[in-house]
């Protein structure tokens, strides 16, 4: 649902990512040519992702087995800002962005028309809705309950908003706050829990990696680990109850400590060349008077966008305007020792690091209601939780890895069996799929899941590798309602979009894909935040470009039956990280789905699977009486099949699908 740096990144990374936004400028032009679709089931060689001409809007594109809908630039309002993450409702698509929301009404996907570009400037706007309510997550110091665009100077204020806003859009083209739920730590994400147990009530799970707020701010923040105080703000979640009809009754019902006894996960570091590359970068910099800064015994870079934002705060504080001059630079180089100290909260810059504990807070968490489950990425930990009572979540299993830097996002199989977790190597702002770094850093993980157990299978990564100048890591995506597989789309920032296979949980493969060249001739951050399937197409949020919207090409992979079939799932809302299970009706497209299936498995001899298409056929054409009789003859003879498939199971699920068409 975002970018978040490691646990281990420096504190000045951290500064610029909520900086950089500043440094991002647009440049007109056109899309480049797409390429088509291949049936072969071999990907493109060479893969045509590499070595794309870059540009901000007429970057060289390249696509294989999907097809472009629409490329939309963002609203007037929105053009500088950071796009982050989505939620639908209807035929709208609800683009969070660091500078407020936006509201695009794609009833027509090939003209998405906004209908709301709603200014209310937070990090990082993540967004969730259900009905007529729409929340928005706030984390930033500067962002200000009236959505003003003065940020908020004092470091305790009233005006100050951390945690959740609630918006009624019952009028979407005019939407109403009518509620905020303030947290001590402010939330990054949230993730949205409709009980099926509970229609009078939503539940909303906070994660907020933010430093705890000052208890004048907020009665009740506590700064503490909870061994010195059992109410401090860290090591916990909060989970806030919205009654549906009093929204503006929302509050805090419970703050559930799912990390106890967790203890530091193993790490990776960085690579030995990226060492050496910091190395270059800081004796360049010094050798040219820039800026470094030593955290934690380790001398950095400090970033462009953080150094201009010292500067005009010291060229304001002397009461000057304009560029800042060489005392201004020299002021800064004499500060900066105490700055990197105030930051790090007193510690000894150039002393180690301090010991590191187990996570503190969770990035994403994706509630499963269907199932019972959530799967949390919390930072050094995948977790498995029970949420059958929503407002208590119980820790049933944690995962570790040192090929994993920052647990990011977690995504379920249809049925429960498997999760996907992805680590956001680099938070989002570095090229961590770059040739020479490692395939199982800055990838997916996958996991099959039995009861409380979940038992490790295989990394999915980006096969195709990117340029220094292309932020690139596994992040936000959704499952695809292809019938009896698990396929995914998934967001890696400037590497794309990824469409993959991993219905085999131990061999993951790359299906589809579309990619842009570079956004910038050094490395700007932009791409495809999110990557999402709603009622028949694929949604991206591109940081920087807009709104894309793809629907799948048939392919040596995908038949158009399975892709028919999967347009028959359909919500009236979707809320990634509040995972729907897909429920496919009755069709022909769905029995002709898995018939396709059985040819491409060879679980049926191929004069069966014509015999098979052509009763389906006949049977199409048929109607009322003539058509249940021709496809319960059908179903009952494919039941005999089944004992002699070498895919039975698959036989059998046909036959259901067909018996459920005779009905």
């Amino acid at each position: 649902m975002s970018f978040s740096l490691p646990t281990r990144q420096s504190v000045v990374q951290r500064l610029a990512t909520a900086l950089v936004v500043a440094a991002f400028a647009y440049a007109p032009g056109t899309y480049a040519q797409s390429t088509p679709s291949s049936m072969s089931t071999m990907p493109p060689t060479p893969d045509p992702r590499v070595g794309l001409r870059g540009g901000e809007y007429n970057a060289a594109e390249a696509i294989w087995n999907l097809r472009v809908v629409s490329e939309t630039k963002p609203s007037e309002k929105f053009v500088s800002g950071i796009n982050s993450d989505l939620a639908f409702l209807g035929n709208y698509v609800l683009q969070g962005s660091f500078s407020g929301y936006q509201v695009w009404d794609i009833s027509n996907p090939h003209q998405p028309v906004i209908k709301t570009a709603y200014f209310c400037p937070a990090s990082q706007s993540d967004v969730s809705v259900y009905k007529n309510l729409l929340f928005v997550s706030g984390e930033d110091l500067g962002a200000r309950i009236d959505c003003g665009a003065g940020g908020v100077k004092d470091t305790v204020s009233k005006d100050r908003l951390r945690g959740i806003r609630i918006f009624d859009i019952s009028d979407i083209a005019n939407p109403k706050p009518v509620g905020n739920v303030q947290t001590c730590r402010g939330s990054h994400t949230h993730s949205l829990l409709v009980d099926p147990k509970d229609p009078n009530n939503v539940y909303v799970y906070i994660s907020g990696s933010a430093p705890v707020r000052s208890p004048n701010e907020l009665a009740g923040c506590v700064n503490l680990s909870p061994d010195k105080d059992p109410n401090s703000a860290l090591f916990r979640i909060e989970v806030i109850r919205v009654p549906l009809a009093h929204p503006e009754q929302a509050a805090i019902v419970s703050s559930p400590r799912i990390f106890t006894g967790l203890t530091a996960p193993p790490e990776h570091g960085e690579t030995q060349a990226d060492k050496a590359e910091n190395a270059r970068r800081v004796a360049e910099a010094k050798a040219h008077g820039g800026y470094t800064a030593v955290i934690f015994g380790e001398e950095q870079v400090a970033p462009d966008a953080w150094v201009a934002g010292q500067l005009a705060t010291i060229v304001k504080e002397r009461g000057g305007t304009g560029a800042p001059t060489a005392a201004d630079s020299a002021e800064l180089h004499k500060r900066l020792p105490d700055i990197i100290r105030k930051m790090l909260g007193g510690a000894d810059p150039n002393g180690p690091a301090p010991p590191r504990q187990g996570p503190s807070q969770c990035h994403d968490i994706t509630l499963y209601p269907a199932i019972g489950r959530a799967g949390g990425a919390c930072g050094g930990y995948g977790l498995l939780l029970d949420i059958s009572d929503p407002a208590h979540p119980v820790r049933l299993n944690a995962a570790a890895d040192s090929n994993f830097s920052y647990w990011h996002s977690a995504t379920f199989n249809n049925d429960g069996t498997k999760v996907l977790f992805s680590d956001e190597w680099g938070g989002g702002m570095q090229p961590k799929c770059r040739s020479t770094d490692p395939k199982e850093w800055g990838a997916d993980a996958i996991f099959t899941v039995a009861g409380s157990t979940m038992n490790f299978q295989s990394y999915y990564k980006l096969p195709a590798p990117q340029t220094k100048n292309e932020n690139c890591v596994a992040h936000n995506g959704s499952m695809i309602p292809i019938p009896g597989r698990d396929i995914m789309v998934q967001g890696w920032y400037q590497g794309g979009i990824s469409v993959f296979e991993w219905t085999d949980a131990a061999h993951p493969r790359e299906i589809a894909f579309f990619d842009r060249g570079p956004a910038d001739t050094t490395l700007k951050l932009s791409g495809s935040w999110s990557a999402y399937w709603y009622n028949g197409v694929i949604v991206s949020s591109e940081i920087t470009r807009g709104l894309d919207i793809f629907e799948l090409a048939p392919s040596a992979f995908i038949s158009q039956n399975e892709i028919d079939a999967a347009k028959t799932v359909h919500f009236d809302y979707y809320n990634v990280q509040g995972q729907q299970k897909f429920v496919w009706p009755p069709s022909f497209a769905l029995a002709r789905a898995y018939v396709d299936q059985l040819e491409r498995s060879g679980g049926l001899a191929s004069s069966r699977i014509s015999a098979v298409r052509q009763q389906l056929a006949s049977a199409e054409s048929a109607s009322g009486g003539s058509r249940a009789r021709s496809l319960n003859a059908l179903a009952s003879q494919l039941d005999k099949d089944a004992g002699g498939s070498s895919d039975g199971a698959k036989v059998r699920t046909l036959a259901s699908a067909v018996r459920d068409l005779a009905r």
